[in-house]
């Protein structure tokens, strides 16, 4: 194999490492729908018409209060949950605009405008966009994963192994990229001759800490709120039921029922919160208490 295909390899598994690590951007729903059973052509139509109604009202929003900089992120987050990463990155660049100090809006535009392109390069915007993010939030994981990627694009691997192997450190175990992270320390090692597995063994992570997750995030919520009352519910139960079908398939994703048990508190349902926290330690047993603490500090007693 020549340098020139084996660095082609090393991008390609680098850069869908990354597409995988991003949190919350793409949504809980596109992610499982990989390893989820095949949904009947009814239940596909309606998920595609719930998904563009969705980006319609969202798109209306922007048109009529065009200075909102979270109804243009939330814009962002339909686009790229519906594959239309171009358009994504058309909204977080207005989003950026209107709050230059949103760490989360800087790193979904590179991320989007990742998606958007050849899916084997680091664009340029994209590396800046990442850089700013880093600027003002130098911890965010998904900024870090893709910088370190760049890094390996520009041929450091052993510096971008460091930087992964430093992001892994930080990441809670069972985060919802800890597995992408993981893997691509691994192929990115093997592509170019660096040991990783006992350096990945000995890497201390913290545990028991709630963390992002995709799919509705509390911020998500919040930002509805600039739609009409009634907009603002029927998107939010929408993600809500959407997760919650998802977690009856996948009972095992604490990350998950932590992030519906967050969803229904942030929607003013706490009795809805109960139930889900009952479901999660009647799925998960062996980390019942995890899930309780995690609960109370989500306010659920």
């Amino acid at each position: 194999m020549s340098q020139t295909d084996r660095f082609s390899r090393m991008a390609r598994w680098s850069l869908a490492g990354a597409v995988l690590i991003a949190v919350g951007s793409i949504g809980y729903r596109i992610q499982s729908d990989r390893n989820a059973p095949a949904a009947t052509e009814q239940a596909a139509a309606d998920e595609a018409d719930e998904d563009a109604a969705m980006v319609a009202r969202l798109e209306a929003r922007t048109r009529e209060a065009p200075d909102d900089a979270a109804a243009w992120a939330l814009l962002g987050r339909a686009y790229a949950a519906t594959q239309r990463h171009a358009e994504a990155a058309d909204a977080y660049r207005r989003a950026t605009q209107l709050r230059p100090d949103e760490a989360q809006d800087w790193a979904a535009l590179g991320e989007a405008l990742v998606l958007a392109g050849d899916g084997q390069s680091m664009p340029a915007e994209a590396l800046a966009a990442f850089r700013k993010a880093a600027a003002i939030d130098p911890q965010d994981p998904r900024t870090r994963y893709f910088l370190a990627t760049a890094r390996s694009l520009s041929g450091d691997h052993a510096g971008a192994i460091e930087d992964w192997l430093a992001l892994l450190a930080d990441t809670p175990t069972g985060a919802p990229w800890e597995q992408n992270l993981r893997r691509t320390i691994t192929q990115v090692g093997e592509a170019n001759g660096i040991e990783t597995a006992e350096r990945m063994a000995a890497v201390k992570q913290p545990a028991g800490a709630p963390v992002p997750a995709r799919g509705p995030t509390p911020e998500q919520v919040e930002a509805a709120a600039a739609m009409s009352p009634a907009e603002q519910r029927q998107m939010a139960e929408t993600m809500v039921a959407r997760l919650e079908e998802r977690l009856q398939q996948e009972p095992e994703r604490v990350d998950g029922w932590l992030l519906l048990i967050r969803s229904r508190m942030s929607m003013g349902e706490p009795e809805k919160a109960r139930a889900a926290l009952a479901q999660a330690v009647k799925a998960n047993p062996a980390r019942a208490a995890e899930i309780e603490a995690q609960a109370r500090a989500l306010g659920v007693r």
